[in-house]
């Protein structure tokens, strides 16, 4: 299978064109920004991503597009009109890539979107479905939804076959972000007030979610579908913290603050939506990805933190 893969250099990217080059029926074209190494195949050079970039070269006797490449979720955007940068990138670049795919009879077409796309949040115990009516609240959720809705109707126009995948939280060797950060709280050992947190998240391995997108790719029973990835284990904060401290061989402190007084002291400093991420639940149901797609997430919870520092 030839396979064009975008955002190939990124944390899903590199691992995910890794895993594609280990197949001998794979043929691999990176599309990258800036020249680097990949592990294997071609690489096309495409500088932007929005309406305007030209994909022929890259799409061009093509069989699948997996379309990892995005502006990303920004924690301190500093463009003068979020909203407008997400959609020229997330949407337009995603739609005019999609366009030229469907010119060159690129059959099918994997979109990597978010979890973000169905909301923020859930209420312990009612997880997000894959046919759930969609609930962005943010800038990067909303141009995630647009490109999906323009995504099913070029599908619909072009016959295209079209996947959309919404990962939850990945991590993994390598991992950026919040996930980052409280690795270095632990190796540190800091004390931390999250000794008694009783919400519940879903996480996604990065080899847990390889694995979905490369089933994705030829299933039969994925054209045209939505699924949610995750690993099928929901945790808390505390328990993540936990686990996360045992796979790093790391002791650490958690003291058991109630949740009201975390989150009372995160309103009065102004980290509201911070606390919301460590104090409140977002659960994904990942069963129609195990009806339809025969899909179990190979790694549990525990291996893919252990699979985070390389201790397997």
């Amino acid at each position: 299978m030839k396979v064009l893969l975008t955002g190939a250099t990124g944390f899903l990217g590199s691992r995910l064109g890794e895993i594609l080059t280990q197949r001998s029926d794979n043929e691999l074209t990176a599309a990258v920004r800036r020249p680097v190494e990949v592990p294997a195949g071609r690489i096309v050079q495409v500088p932007e991503l929005d309406g305007n970039t030209d994909w022929s070269d890259a799409v061009r006797g093509q069989t699948v597009v997996i379309h990892a490449a995005a502006r990303a979720h920004v924690m301190k955007d500093t463009a003068t009109d979020p909203l407008r940068e997400y959609r020229r990138v997330n949407v337009d670049g995603t739609l005019n890539l999609a366009r030229q795919a469907a010119e060159a009879g690129i059959r099918r077409f994997v979109f990597i979107s978010s979890i973000k796309v169905n909301g923020e949040e859930t209420s312990k115990g009612q997880p997000f479905t894959a046919d759930d009516d969609p609930a962005p609240k943010d800038d990067y959720g909303i141009s995630k939804r647009e490109a999906e809705q323009g995504l099913f109707q070029l599908a619909f126009e072009a016959g295209m076959e079209v996947v959309v995948i919404r990962p939850p939280l990945v991590y993994g060797p390598g991992v950026k972000g919040n996930f980052a950060s409280m690795i270095r709280l632990i190796d540190k050992g800091i004390p931390l007030p999250l000794g008694a947190i009783h919400n519940r998240r879903s996480l996604v391995a990065l080899d847990n979610l390889v694995d979905l997108i490369v089933t994705c790719m030829a299933h039969p029973d994925a054209a045209n579908q939505v699924f949610l990835a995750g690993d099928g284990q929901d945790i808390s904060t505390t328990q993540l913290l936990r686990g996360v401290a045992t796979a790093m061989r790391k002791p650490v402190w958690l003291i058991p603050v109630p949740e009201f007084c975390l989150m009372f002291g995160a309103k009065i400093l102004g980290k509201k939506a911070m606390a919301q991420r460590l104090l409140g639940s977002l659960q994904v149901d990942i069963t129609k990805a195990e009806r339809l797609l025969g899909w179990k997430p190979p790694l549990s919870v525990e291996d893919g933190f252990r699979r985070c520092f390389k201790q397997d």
